[in-house]
């Protein structure tokens, strides 16, 4: 097993000791191994490949980090084919809470929420991906719900 030193905030920290009280881990190691664990296979659940999906990108970001939010407006207006809408919510003086619907191809949806969590400044941002059925949206195809019924192709 390899020794590997990081630097966590002291904010951090407290939550990664909480967290250790209620599951009853006995070190930090433990703890941290498992949560790395859980991270790794929610990215590996997010790689579902399909053509076509709707996803959301929900996050949590501070305002005032080095215009954040005219660099996010520009991440969206640059990919406007992706973005359906955004939700927008003050918390407190520094922090917003930000939930934007996007739709188009797996591969692209999840590039551009992988770069808008990545941003300085963004926190526990998360993305929620679902595959839309083949042919959804598709002039002549039936609508979803018809699909569902077994009406309609």
């Amino acid at each position: 097993m390899r020794r590997v030193t990081i630097a966590l905030d002291d904010d951090l920290m407290a939550d990664i000791d909480r967290f250790m009280a209620r599951r009853g881990y006995r070190n930090r190691s433990e703890a941290i191994r498992d949560l790395a664990r859980a991270g790794i296979a929610q990215s590996a659940e997010a790689t579902i490949a399909c053509s076509e999906c709707v996803a959301a990108v929900v996050y949590l970001y501070e305002h005032e980090v080095r215009e954040l939010p005219k660099r996010l407006a520009r991440t969206y207006h640059a990919r406007h084919d992706l973005s359906l809408a955004t939700f927008h919510a003050h918390l407190d003086r520094d922090s917003c809470f930000e939930v934007t619907m996007l739709k188009g191809p797996s591969g692209e949806v999840r590039h551009f929420a992988e770069h808008v969590i990545a941003e300085r400044g963004v926190h526990h941002g998360r993305l929620v991906l679902i595959p839309l059925p083949a042919g959804h949206g598709q002039h002549g195809a039936p609508p979803l719900a018809l699909r569902r019924a077994g009406r309609g192709g």
